[in-house]
Order: C-alpha cells, then structure tokens, then sequence
C-alpha cells in the first residue's frame, strides 16, 4: 500500500481553516445522553494539534442514520461533550452551526478565526452524503482551506464528506489526521506480522457479515473461535439440531467449506458448546443452561454457556494475538451478557496483543470496564473488518500519496 498523506506532511498557517471529517456517531440513551464518549475523546490529538498550528477548526461528523433532517439526531450533545473535553486546552465552547452548509454555516466559516471550533450539523441531514455528490462536496470544501480525514468508522463508504471532498482539495491540502493512520497501521500490522499464537475471536449475529473476513483470516491465524449468533449455521452445517437459534440457511455450505479449509490448514476452530437457550427474547422469559446438542425444540441460544466460556479461555490462555470482533451473544440484554463480558475480562487479562474490532465489540469491552487492558479498541465496526478482509477502504485511497 502507498504511503498516506499525514496531517504533519501539511503546511498550515496562522489562521488557516481546516474542515476535519470525524466519527462522533455514539450511542445515547431515551433522553439524548451520550453513554460513551470514546470516539468523541479519540479525536482530540488530531484537534489538539489543528489548534497548535494556529488553524480555525470546522467538525464535521454524522449521527445515526437520519431520513432527512431530525431533532433527535441533532448533534447539540455531541458539541456540548466536545465542548466538555477539550476545555482544558483553553480554546472556547465549540460552536454548533444551525445547518449544514446553509446560511449559518457559511457564516460561521468566514468568521472563524485562530483557536475557534465550529461544528456542523449532522451532515446525513444533507441526502446527498451517502450518495457521495459532488455539489454537496464542493459545497463543504468551500467552507475550509484544508480537508483532513479522522473519521475511519466512515472510510468504507464512498460517501461525500469523505471521499468525493478530496477531489477540492490537492495533495498539498488534504490529509488523514492521527486516528485514522493509528487504526490503518494497526490493521495492516495485524494481518502482516502478528506475534504467534495469533487467535481470531469472531462473533456478532450474522455469518454473511464476515464471510470475507474469515476467509482472508484462516491462512493467517492458528486458532479461531466463533461465538454469537453466527455460530449456530456452523453448528448446523456439523448437523446439530439448533432448535429456533439464529441461522442463515443459504450460508451452510459456505460455513462448512470454512470448517473444511480450517483443518487443511491446520488452524484449530472452535464453537460453543453449551448455549444460554430462551424461547423468546425478553426480560422475563426462562433460561436453561443445555449442551449445544439439546437445545429443546421451539427454544433459541441466546448467549455462550459456562462451559464454552472455559474451553475458549483455555484456547486463547497461550495467545501472543488475539483480534476480537463480534459478541458471544445478545449482550443488551444482561442475562443473556455474561458470555460477552466473561470473554472480555479474558481476553483483557491475557498477556497478548489485544485488539477490538470497533462497533458492538467496543461497546461490550467498555460495558465490562476492560477498555483500558485492551492494547487497541478500534473506533470502526464495518471498516475494521474491510482492513481485515484486505479490501481498499475508498476514504484511504483518496488519502494515499500518488506514485509517480
């Protein structure tokens, strides 16, 4: 891979305007709470540095997923905690524009000055951002003199406000900022020169999600565990009787074809066995603890049970590596969390490199208070495991120095 264009490569000047594309996108409660504030934290070196430089910011993020403009996504809380964070830097409240690149907007922009921080509206409100259009880009390259990019949780979407902007911006002008390279150099690093054992962790709902990334990883890694929903098309494609679990009947051959290539290859794999089983998804509903192969008709496995808790422990105990994405069952629900988080305080006790899978998995290790532990918590679900499955993410290969 080229080398990619660094917020230090960049020439700022007294005053300068820059436009940073960040991933604010947290999650928040009933009431607009923001319940983690990690990816808003994750940002401040690259904003921190902007503001060393002498540079006006301009924050441009997304929130949810918006059918047009909506209250509740607005993102006064996320302005309000960013305001919070960065108070000790001395550089004001950060200002939210009433709009995206309307009249405020713009407004705004043009009287930005040195150590000032404005942050735009949801730019989903804008339907043109996920349809990567070039008015909207050209609109928002507009309002800055610089472009940098720290949003990885976005670079494997083709949208405006990440790819199509760089197209107003030459080489001397864009740039990725820290957080992006960190997650880029860590990925690549992963899959190029992991210390061995190097042991995946996959888990999450859905077998059809990271198909890709499972098929790229069996080569590289020597041992792989799978937990979650997706475990049950696997133990189906064994011949299990997995009752009314979670399964993708299309994806059978393929997860056998894994099984099948797994053991060619000489990596160990591993699957639960003994379930949390329910007959429906609730707060009240009666758990049994049963063997994979006793799930009662008409019931669902909902979590990993004690005793696949204790077998994938001893399988990841002489990890050297270990990447996590994906949890061991339905962790919104606490009875149904407890495989999730038993896996996190293992993972985070072992003495390997850690590194978490952004999205679902993020949020179990903060739920479990491990993030700490964890050598890296990525900030993206999706776009890790594209980096992962060695696809070109298209917001880093607008970011990547030109070969000549």
């Amino acid at each position: 891979m080229s080398e990619i264009i660094s917020l230090k490569d960049l020439e700022f000047k007294q005053g300068s305007k820059v436009l940073v594309r960040c991933d604010f996108n947290t999650p928040m409660d009933e009431f607009c709470n923001i319940t983690d504030d990690r990816r808003i934290a994750s940002a401040i070196p690259t904003i921190k540095y902007l503001l060393d430089q002498g540079c006006g910011i301009i924050l441009c993020t997304h929130l949810g997923r918006p059918k047009g403009w909506d209250d509740k996504l607005s993102l006064a809380p996320i302005a309000k905690r960013m305001t919070r964070l960065l108070e000790k830097h001395e550089c004001g409240d950060v200002e939210l524009c009433a709009d995206v690149i309307g009249a405020d907007a713009k407004r705004r922009a043009s009287e930005l000055k040195a150590g000032e921080i404005i942050m735009l509206e949801n730019i989903r409100f804008e339907k043109g951002e996920t349809k990567d259009d070039e008015n909207l880009a050209k609109e928002l390259a507009s309002l800055a003199d610089f472009f940098v990019n720290d949003a990885f949780g976005v670079c494997h979407r083709a949208h405006a406000s990440v790819h199509a902007i760089t197209k107003f911006f030459d080489e001397e002008h864009r740039a990725a900022g820290f957080l992006l390279i960190k997650e880029i150099e860590f990925g690549q690093n992963l899959i190029r020169r992991p210390s061995r054992p190097f042991v995946a962790v996959t888990g999450g709902s859905k077998v059809s999600g990271k198909l890709q990334a499972l098929t790229n990883l069996l080569p590289r890694i020597d041992k792989l565990i799978i937990g979650g929903g997706m475990a049950f098309t696997f133990l189906k494609a064994l011949g299990e009787d997995i009752g009314n679990s979670l399964l993708e009947e299309e994806l059978i051959e393929e997860a056998a074809n894994i099984l099948i290539k797994g053991k060619e290859l000489g990596v160990k794999i591993y699957l639960p066995v003994d379930v949390v089983a329910a007959q429906t998804y609730s707060a009240d509903s009666a758990v049994k603890y049963v063997p994979v192969q006793e799930i009662p008709s008409g019931w669902m496995g909902l979590d990993i049970g004690p005793a696949s808790v204790k077998l994938f422990k001893e399988a990841i105990a002489d990890a050297q590596t270990i990447w996590w994405n994906g949890p061991m069952g339905v962790f919104e629900m606490d009875k149904f969390s407890k495989g999730s988080i038993k896996m996190s305080h293992a993972i985070a006790e072992s003495f390997a490199t850690t590194v978490v899978g952004g999205g679902d998995t993020a949020d179990v290790v903060e739920r479990a208070g491990d993030s700490d532990e964890m050598t890296f918590v990525s900030t993206g679900g999706g776009a890790s495991l594209e980096l992962i499955e060695g696809k070109e993410l298209p917001g880093v290969r607008v970011l990547l120095k030109k070969e000549f």
